[in-house]
């Protein structure tokens, strides 16, 4: 009783003041004994700060349990007597607060509060802990293994015998570090670390920083020690006990990188190793600070959600991330697993040397690393054509900012959930196209050696928003192209119009003789917003292109003298989409199909992706006075294309046209658009070789001209995959398929049932994640509808298919047109076991309702999937993704609506037999 009067005193006294932004009204903030806890904030206080921590952690493989104890050196900025920290999920057995001999503050045990709905515990010292004193808060805990893959959770794989191993991994970004210690789990609380490891002898432990020494314990154990590491997040804190391998090799610098896999699939880490060495070593010279860390650890997990983790100096990736297999892995293979290491190496400067204070600020992480990814590339290996790829990611961020449902690039996020959902597109892929802007506008040496100064000047600590863009500040240099020279306030004031508000700015162009008139307007005009657009632009008689920095409405550019044609947004450089006049639109189809390299590959690109964007809002009309027979005019020059990515464009744009008729039922449309784009394309199709040959721009297009072919039933490409795929059968999987066209193989033999079968039990078998990929595309392509049922069982079950799986085998179900319906009742009937294997807010849960809502396009499939999300209201009502998926749909409603009629008309006058009449 004693005790719990003075714990109540204190809660009155010390801190019980409730704050405005409280998820917990005062007083309701009970903890789980039914005492008051002394905190309401979501967010912990500030006045104990973590300083090092000391960490020993042992998990148990056979029982699959782990326990621990941290000794964490605290600095008190305040006088308290409670400690607030983080806690989830985890037993507490003690708590003790020391002093700063490791004396013992009081002789009583001391008690634990918990309050689970903010994850937060408070340790209650009866001794007040003094402003400027040094202590230690003592704990030691316990929990079994995670199940999912946050926290501290185990992860299986099986032998070529058919032995099931286990080890046990941690990811923690961004707020599951309290799943595997009590900690100050925000990161602002950087702190250093000392990590103790327990394992038996047949395993190996990992973790951040170098092994310092093994001490032999008894009972069959050992304890790993590794040295201190240098002050972190919370969120990077990493370790692993398992039984893998490595190869390993030294940078010019001296950093020992190693790639760690299962045994078997060492010899899928080579390439791995190559790309590492050759990436550190461009970012310590492009940043001009050099990898502070001894070595570098790139591990392969065999149950990872995302695609890789960046925790300092052991970053863990999916397999097929990370491991290439140049007998099974094709092009595009390659250039993924590149990316994601570039992307990942770049984080260990942006997000880890220097770290956002708070998780709105996530993209300057994410986002930053994402663009590096293709910097990296472009300079390392040039042969992959990263350039190529970026463009396709930036149509991507406008596909996504373009709906209402959009938000800010720094918005706000409290709660784990909220936290969770900004790990998306806007983040990532935004950020990347905004920052590929700002470079361009001044200038790559501008760009580089504002980033340099923003990374050393935060080096160890955390930085916002604006922090960037002070560092970014400085006049441009006489030789720059560059026309501006910004002030202090010019780029704050830029970048803000870009980060703190949503949507993707939609400039139009109107030229009357030598003058352009030019506007900017939000894409969907439901609110009015303005950018500081850099635009740029070429025309008929120029060489370079001109800068504009567009701050108002509208404005007035004069050209030097008259010219044919105006194109905007030069190489799309600049993140906004541009809508041209009737004549303007007009003056670029005809140049289009006249002399159609006078415009980069990219520009080329950019007109077709900006063309139907327009289409989505009935805007563009050029001379036939409708939007989307305009844009078929627009890319009929296509028969003339050669880049891979403008014809790309145009058939996606075609195909996704198809995709959406074909779910409807409409046979006429489905079937005059098929034979359409079979006909119009066929000189490409014909032209491709069942081959690796070429260079990696020619394999991309070979892979997925081919994969169209096939899916719409063309017959040259169906005999040629049946025969190769018979033949790879008959060698029991031995010949070597050409890899780019594998894929699309394995789907033609999906079709029939022994082919099926087939590939499912080569899918349990194979050793190679990017080739058991493929192997589930192609079984999800099945039009048996018993069969698509039971790949999604398997896929629960969690065994054959592994859970990590699952989210996109519900996307690949929900995309054929005998599985769409099917994928959304199994999301409906398994819901309440999909939120507990992917939390809310988790990429996983994202994918499979973006994956199955946006196959629909009725008004009564809307109504269904508002009914139904109603119906989890308390559960989802904080999920933006619902709303994301409920728009596309509508988008969907409204394109056929639109445009359904025109294009049935127009398909029926180009088909093949009424051209020939």
């Amino acid at each position: 009783m004693h005790l719990l009067l003075v714990i109540l005193l204190f809660l009155e006294s010390q801190f019980c003041v409730q704050s405005s932004d409280s998820n917990s009204p005062a007083g309701d903030n009970l903890a789980t004994n039914g005492l008051p806890f002394p905190w309401s904030k979501v967010r912990l206080p500030n006045y104990i700060v973590p300083v090092h921590y000391h960490l020993l952690i042992h998990p148990n493989l056979t029982t699959l349990k782990f326990s621990g104890s941290v000794k964490i050196e605290i600095d008190v900025k305040n006088n308290t007597n409670w400690v607030v920290l983080h806690s989830k999920n985890l037993k507490i057995f003690t708590a003790t607060v020391l002093d700063e001999n490791e004396a013992h503050l009081s002789d009583k045990v001391l008690s634990v509060l918990e309050y689970p709905a903010h994850e937060q515990i408070a340790i209650f010292s009866p001794k007040i802990l003094t402003s400027g004193e040094k202590y230690f808060l003592y704990l030691e805990f316990g929990a079994p293994l995670s199940d999912g893959f946050y926290g501290f959770y185990k992860s299986t794989y099986k032998t070529k015998a058919g032995e099931t191993r286990v080890l046990a991994s941690t990811h923690f970004e961004p707020t599951s570090a309290r799943m595997a210690l009590p900690c100050f789990d925000e990161p602002i609380f950087k702190a250093n670390y000392t990590v103790r490891i327990r394992r038996g002898p047949s395993h190996i432990a990992l973790s951040n920083m170098p092994l310092e020494q093994t001490v032999e314990i008894g009972n069959g154990l050992f304890e790993d020690h590794f040295e201190v590491s240098v002050k972190m997040s919370s969120y990077l804190l990493a370790f692993i006990v398992c039984d893998f391998r490595s190869v390993s090799g030294m940078t010019a610098t001296g950093i020992n990188i190693s790639i760690y896999a299962v045994p078997e699939k060492w010899h899928q880490t080579h390439y791995a190793l190559e790309a590492a060495l050759r990436l550190l070593e461009f970012y310590e010279q492009y940043f001009n600070i050099l990898y502070p860390l001894p070595k570098m650890d790139l591990i392969a997990i065999p149950d990872f959600q995302s695609g890789a983790m960046e925790n300092w100096g052991l970053t863990t990736y999916r397999e097929t991330s990370l491991l290439y297999d140049p007998d099974i892995s094709s092009a595009s293979d390659k250039l993924w697993v590149t990316l994601v290491i570039g992307h990942e190496l770049a984080h260990q400067w942006f997000g880890n040397l220097v770290t956002m204070e708070w998780w709105n600020d996530i993209w300057l992480n994410e986002g930053f690393a994402r663009y590096m990814e293709f910097v990296s590339l472009e300079a390392v290996y040039p042969e992959l054509k990263v350039e190529d790829h970026f463009l396709d990611t930036c149509f991507g961020a406008i596909g996504r900012d373009s709906l209402n449902s959009s938000r800010p690039i720094s918005s706000l996020a409290e709660n784990p959930t909220q936290i969770k959902e900004m790990f998306d597109t806007v983040s990532y892929d935004k950020g990347a196209c905004i920052l590929h802007m700002l470079r361009n506008f001044l200038t790559n040496e501008g760009f580089q050696s504002g980033i340099i100064r923003y990374l050393r000047r935060f080096r160890y600590s955390n930085a916002r928003n604006e922090d960037l863009w002070d560092s970014l500040i400085k006049h441009q240099n006489k030789n720059s192209h560059s026309l501006f020279i910004l002030s202090h306030i010019d780029l704050k004031k830029m970048m803000s119009t870009w980060t703190l508000q949503k949507g993707i700015p939609l400039v139009t162009v109107r030229r009357q003789g030598r003058r352009l008139y030019v506007g900017q307007e939000r894409f969907l005009k439901i609110v009015l917003y303005l950018w500081h657009i850099p635009l740029t632009y070429k025309t008929s008689h120029s060489e370079h292109e001109v800068k504009h920095l567009l701050t108002t409405k509208s404005d007035v550019l004069t050209l030097d003298e008259e010219v044919d044609w105006v194109k905007l947004n030069t190489d799309m450089n600049g993140y906004y989409i541009v809508h041209y006049d009737e004549e303007g639109w007009n003056c670029l189809t005809e140049l289009l199909r006249v002399n159609h390299t006078a415009l980069s590959f990219k520009d080329r690109a950019s007109l077709i992706h900006n063309a139907f964007q327009l289409v989505t809002i009935s805007q563009l009309t050029g001379k036939t006075g409708n939007s989307i027979l305009a844009t078929l005019d627009l890319i009929g020059y296509l028969k003339s294309e050669t880049h891979n990515v403008p014809l790309l464009q145009g058939l996606g744009y075609l195909q996704s046209f198809y995709k959406l008729i074909e779910k409807r039922h409409i046979a006429d449309v489905t079937h005059n658009l098929k034979t359409y784009i079979l006909q119009y394309f066929r000189d490409v199709i014909d032209k491709q070789t069942w081959s690796d040959d070429g260079t990696v721009s020619d394999r991309r297009l070979r892979e997925e001209v081919l994969s169209l072919a096939c899916d719409f039933n063309y017959p040259p490409c169906l005999e040629k995959a049946k025969q190769l795929f018979n033949s790879w059968v008959d060698s029991n999987g031995t010949v070597s398929l050409p890899t780019d066209v594998s894929e699309t193989v394995y789907m033609v033999g999906a079709q029939d049932d022994s082919g099926w079968a087939y590939l499912l039990e080569k899918y349990g078998v194979s050793m190679c994640e990017t080739e058991k990929s493929k192997f589930l595309s192609a079984l999800a392509s099945s039009k048996d509808s018993k069969k698509l049922s039971r790949l999604l069982q398997l896929g629960m079950g969690g065994t054959v298919i592994k859970t990590q799986n699952l989210p996109s085998l519900i996307y690949m179900v929900a995309r054929n047109p005998v599985g769409h319906f099917l994928a959304w009742d199994f999301v409906k009937k398994h819901w309440n076991e999909l939120v507990e294997k992917f939390p809310l807010g988790s990429f996983g849960i994202r994918s499979i309702i973006v994956g199955t809502v946006t196959q629909f396009s009725s008004t009564e499939e809307l109504r269904e999937v508002e009914v139904f999300f109603k119906s989890i209201t308390e559960q989802v009502s904080q999920l933006r993704v619902i709303q994301v998926a409920t728009e596309n749909l509508e988008k969907n409603i409204m394109w056929l609506k639109r445009n359904l009629e025109t294009m049935r008309t127009w398909l029926h006058s180009h088909s093949p037999t009424r051209r020939t009449n």
